[in-house]
């Protein structure tokens, strides 16, 4: 487990972080208690109507004893009658109940964990937040749709049926309950190990999902090097795993439920012979007996099947506790309060001030990304941020987007502090074309239309005329609606990163970041992109980062890092006539003297 444990894990009062989800079905959940009560009576019933069928019908004479048995039988009929009805409408209503919590429980994680900052995933795999999401969740649906209801309705059969026992025998059933007193040990043993297995199992089954979305996400890298039968051999050897640990669980649940059966029906079984032994020495009637003994039926099947229920519910409190701890991680990235609202945007875009800033990332506390790094954009302005790798520019992005907040300076945009906007307001001025591009599962359409939620298809297609996009997607076999495949791999790298450049300018924001826009594109897709980005510039203010120093030339101003630093600012003939750090990354791609 990734992220740090701040519930209880010694009992089922876990399951009481359920409540808020359980909360607004109050109706739903009394219309099943209602049915489960009508049920619980109906069953109650039926030995109390054997008991006045064989001594009132068998153990009478002639008419009369036809007349009590038809009764009877019927009276018998009536109540299997009402416990169907009863039964089935209990059971649409805990299953009704199930499906819509459980629904809502993977919307509230889902919501939750899509709001999380980068911190977050860099020590969380995806794979086990799928595994909450899916697994967990399943376990808790059991639960509420299942276990719950069974869960009340034996412990009210248990209860009425004790009852029904000492009405009818005080002595059995005095006898009998000293001996299934010694029942709860056993069940109260074995249930904390259960639980303890139970989620030892579900964190072997959320490792093996993680390491086997791990892979899947670098299939042509494992072919690449021919490690199809490593990366199998792990993924069994971590589902053995998962095995080995769920047969220790089975190996525990099956002793549970062996001790609660054996205990019970052996206590049972020397009760009834002490009742036979009544019956015929006159002290008790047939009757009486066969009341007896059915309620004792009752009893004991209501405490073989609550052992099955706490078994479920000890699987589900380890899912419950699991789903819990991810619910309680809070982004150290929130919206402020009271948020200030940015000025009305101008034609030039906006003013960008970074004053101080140095940061280290969560993972890597020791080392400064950014150092004491300061710089003024002006609307309109172009500036482009170049570097060897590790020098920071990727970095400073991220800090742009508030995935991080820095440990020390300011950053504002149109003179309000970043920290003080709502994310989505800071985020929505925003636009960028990140160097890993993103493709959803979807077609060109709305792949682009992503930028803009509400934009049309005209637009769209605007977007993607200006990104040198549009081209292609025509050539598609359905055009702007082909279906680009999971994460885009039906395009090229090249059409991909067209693909995110279109959608950042269909979002049309007064701050463009373009993060090695055109490193994937070649000769004449980058001629094609590069004036279009640079009719997307105008207007707006942009930062650039890449390698790739041709693409930067006719930016208005260079920024030059290293180490988390700005070690050098100029044009691009003045830092060549510098003879720094520019004039070597110069010199090694254009092959000219630095």
């Amino acid at each position: 487990m990734s992220f740090a444990s701040t519930l209880p894990k010694s009992s089922l009062s876990t399951l009481k972080g359920l409540l808020p989800f359980l909360a607004p079905y109050k109706r739903e959940f009394l219309l099943a208690g209602i049915a489960l009560l009508v049920a619980a009576g109906a069953t109650l019933a039926i030995p109390y109507a054997f008991r006045q069928m064989i001594d009132l019908g068998f153990g009478a004479t002639g008419s009369k004893s036809i007349r009590h048995v038809n009764t009877y039988f019927l009276a018998l009929f009536g109540v299997a009658c009402i416990l169907a009805i009863a039964t089935a409408a209990r059971f649409y209503m805990v299953s009704w109940l199930g499906e819509r919590v459980t629904a809502d429980i993977r919307g509230a994680v889902y919501w939750h964990v899509v709001r999380q900052s980068p911190q977050f995933f860099e020590t969380t795999q995806s794979g086990e937040v799928l595994s909450r999401l899916t697994t967990d969740t399943t376990l808790i649906q059991a639960v509420v749709g299942t276990s719950i209801s069974m869960a009340l309705r034996n412990t009210l059969l248990f209860m009425g049926g004790l009852v029904m026992l000492f009405v009818t025998s005080i002595k059995l059933s005095s006898i009998i309950i000293v001996l299934l007193a010694a029942v709860v040990l056993p069940i109260v043993f074995f249930g904390r190990r259960v639980r303890k297995l139970s989620r030892d199992s579900q964190d072997r089954i959320a490792d093996a999902s993680a390491m086997a979305g791990e892979i899947l996400n670098a299939i042509p890298t494992v072919q690449a090097f021919t490690h199809e039968g490593m990366e199998s051999g792990r993924f069994t050897d971590s589902v053995e795993s998962a095995f080995n640990t769920a047969m220790a669980r089975i190996r525990a649940r099956s002793m549970l439920t062996l001790a609660a059966i054996f205990l019970v029906f052996g206590a049972i079984v020397f009760v009834l012979w002490l009742g036979a032994q009544a019956v015929m020495g006159g002290r008790m009637t047939g009757g009486e007996l066969a009341q007896f003994i059915l309620y004792a039926v009752i009893v004991a099947g209501a405490i073989g099947a609550l052992s099955e229920v706490l078994g479920e519910a000890q699987r589900a409190a380890g899912a419950t506790e699991r789903l819990l701890e991810l619910m309680a991680v809070r982004s150290p990235i929130q919206s402020p309060e009271l948020a200030q609202v940015l000025p009305a945007r101008s034609h030039n875009g906006a003013t960008l001030v970074l004053q101080e800033i140095t940061f280290h990332y969560p993972s890597r506390p020791l080392t400064a990304s950014l150092c004491r790094l300061s710089l003024v954009v002006q609307p309109g302005e172009t500036v482009a941020v170049v570097g060897p790798s590790g020098a920071g520019k990727t970095t400073l992005f991220q800090l742009l987007l508030r995935f991080y907040d820095p440990q020390h300076g300011l950053i504002t945009l149109d003179g309000v502090d970043i920290r003080q906007l709502d994310l989505h307001d800071l985020r929505a001025a925003i636009g960028i074309v990140p160097q890993d591009t993103v493709i959803f599962s979807a077609n060109a359409l709305e792949n682009i239309r992503y930028g803009r939620i509400d934009a049309t298809d005209a637009e769209v297609i605007t977007a993607a005329k200006m990104a040198a996009a549009h081209e292609f997607i025509e050539n598609l076999p359905q055009g702007y609606l082909s279906f680009l495949g999971e994460r885009g791999v039906r395009l090229s790298g090249g059409q991909r990163q067209r693909i995110a450049i279109a959608r950042a300018l269909l979002k049309n924001p007064p701050l463009l970041l373009l993060d090695e826009a055109t490193s994937a594109l070649d000769a004449e897709s980058e001629r094609l992109v590069q004036r279009a980005l640079e009719a997307a510039m105008a207007g707006r203010t942009t930062l650039v980062i890449a390698h790739r120093l041709a693409t930067v030339q006719r930016a208005d101003r260079i920024v030059v890092m290293e180490n988390g630093e700005i070690v050098e600012v100029g044009t691009h003939a003045s830092l060549i006539a510098l003879g720094g750090i520019y004039a070597n990354l110069a010199a090694l791609q254009f092959h000219t003297p630095g």
